[in-house]
C-alpha cells in the first residue's frame, strides 16, 4: 500500500511556491488516492491536472498499482483547516457546536486557537417595548465545534 505520508509529502513539494494548500489525502485499501486541495483563489482544473501528473511521475505504478483523483475539497463542504477560516473572512458561516447549538453570522476574525463570529440577535433592551438588532461576537475554539461551513 502507498503510505499516506510520501503522497502529502509529493503534494506539499509540488505546491510549495503556489497558493494552493492541502487540506487532505486519503488512500483506500485498494489503493484509490483521492488529494483534496484549495486556494485562497479558487481551484483550477488546469492545476488539478498537472498536480495529478506529478504524483504519477513520482509514484511507480510498476511497482504498485493506485487510481488517483486531485480536486478541490468543496465549496459547501466543512471547513478542515484554519487556512481555510483565514480565506473565509467578512464572508458568512454556519457553525454547529459539539453541543448542538447551530450559529450563523459573519467570520471576523482567526487565530491557531480560535474564531470569532458576528452574530445578530434581536434583544429585548430594559425599559423597551421593541426587541432591537443587536451584534455580538461569538468566538470558538475548534474543539467545541463539529463544523464550521460557508452559509449561502
Amino acid at each position: 500500500m502507498i503510505a499516506k505520508d510520501t503522497v502529502i509529502q509529493i503534494v506539499n513539494e509540488k505546491i510549495a511556491e503556489t497558493d494552493y494548500f492541502l487540506i487532505s489525502v486519503e488512500i483506500s485499501q485498494n489503493n484509490e488516492i483521492v488529494v483534496a486541495i484549495d486556494s485562497d483563489f479558487g481551484v483550477d482544473l488546469n492545476f488539478c491536472a498537472e498536480l495529478s501528473r506529478h504524483i504519477e511521475t513520482i509514484l511507480d505504478r510498476e511497482k504498485e498499482d493506485f487510481e488517483l483523483e486531485v480536486g478541490s475539497y468543496g465549496i459547501s463542504r466543512p471547513f478542515a483547516v484554519v487556512r481555510q477560516y483565514s480565506k473565509n473572512i467578512d464572508k458568512n458561516v454556519e457553525i454547529l457546536t459539539q453541543k448542538g447549538l447551530k450559529f450563523r453570522g459573519v467570520l471576523v476574525s482567526v487565530s491557531p486557537d480560535f474564531f470569532a463570529v458576528e452574530i445578530e440577535k434581536m434583544v429585548k433592551p430594559d425599559g423597551k417595548k421593541r426587541k432591537e438588532l443587536q451584534k455580538d461576537t461569538v468566538n470558538f475554539n475548534y474543539s467545541e465545534i463539529k463544523y464550521a461551513k460557508l452559509d449561502f
